[in-house]
């Protein structure tokens, strides 16, 4: 069984890798690097800064920053601990793949999905009940996500488990933040 998923998961990485171009592989090697996306971030304060009394949106970004440090911590730990060669390192898979990027860290689970899927989760949390439109913020990770895959850098298990495991943990933060923190918070709302 497990055998038959592993081999499953190589033939998605082959299929969508492959459907990938050179006419785009600018775009997907500028799609798949964080600065590429500090105008996100910066969108994001601005509207938690709107939605919330300062104090309270100071409060939300260290918990946000809380969270990402903790993804971080739990996705090099997993690497380093599971092992898992990725894609582009693989010697029998290579010749079957696009690789337009050349990691040499392990790639289970993939940080890139866990954090991006982690953060758009607690901001889309935040957010929902002031903002209906923020389930927008998917597309950033979404794109994210298949651009690690583009990329020939982690599999799609690698990108799953890791978007998985990142959204469990916002949901998990923010669960924590609603019953641990704000009841305690001195502020005004509006």
């Amino acid at each position: 069984m497990w055998d038959q998923l592993l081999q499953w998961d190589q033939e998605i990485l082959i299929f969508l890798n492959n459907l990938g171009s050179t006419s785009f592989d600018s775009f997907w090697r500028t799609i798949t690097k964080y600065p590429t996306w500090i105008p996100l971030f910066i969108l994001f304060l601005i509207l938690i800064f709107k939605s919330r009394p300062w104090k309270e949106a100071l409060v939300l970004l260290l918990v946000l920053g809380i969270l990402v440090f903790f993804m971080e911590t739990c996705t090099n730990l997993t690497k380093v601990v599971v092992e898992r060669l990725r894609p582009n390192n693989d010697a029998y898979l290579k010749p079957w793949i696009r690789v337009l990027a050349n990691p040499s860290s392990y790639g289970f689970f993939s940080a890139h999905a866990a954090i991006s899927f982690s953060v758009t989760t607690f901001v889309y949390a935040i957010l929902r009940t002031r903002f209906r439109w923020s389930y927008v913020f998917y597309l950033w990770p979404i794109l994210f996500l298949y651009s690690r895959i583009y990329l020939g850098v982690h599999y799609p298990s690698d990108v799953l488990v890791g978007a998985f495991f990142g959204i469990l943990s916002a949901l998990l933060f923010h669960k924590l933040y609603v019953l641990l923190i704000s009841p305690y918070l001195p502020l005004d709302r509006p």
